[in-house]
């Protein structure tokens, strides 16, 4: 089975900065992209940022400039760096990977997720 876990999450204060970890079960060399997603009490569901096999990176608007997300194949991992925190970053942060296989079959895998509070 396929598994993917966050951690890092946590309560910070305004303007500090937190680095969330997902660790996947198999290789993450199936994975193309990998991200992050992030959810908040009566939001939606927010695409954060996205990294490809061969490093290339997307970002939302709201998070560009404070957030890097950074991809470790050999250790199976996909972190999330955010600094500058603000009051409207507190989420759930859920790591997500999407796996294609020869078939052009393409599969979703989320983690639990990991709770972010920024508060003062």
């Amino acid at each position: 089975q396929v598994e993917l876990v966050e951690s890092g999450g946590g309560l910070v204060q305004p303007g500090e900065s937190l680095r969330l970890s997902c660790t996947a079960s198999v290789s993450t060399i199936r994975f193309n992209p990998m991200g992050w997603f992030r959810l908040a009490p009566g939001k939606q569901r927010e695409l954060v940022a996205t990294a490809t096999t061969g490093g290339k990176t997307n970002y939302a608007d709201s998070v560009k400039g404070r957030f890097t997300i950074s991809r470790d194949n050999a250790k199976n991992t996909v972190d999330l760096q955010m600094n500058s925190l603000k009051p409207e970053d507190p989420a759930v942060y859920y790591c997500n990977a999407i796996s294609i296989n020869y078939y052009d079959y393409a599969s979703a895998y989320w983690g639990p997720g990991t709770q972010v509070t920024v508060s003062s």
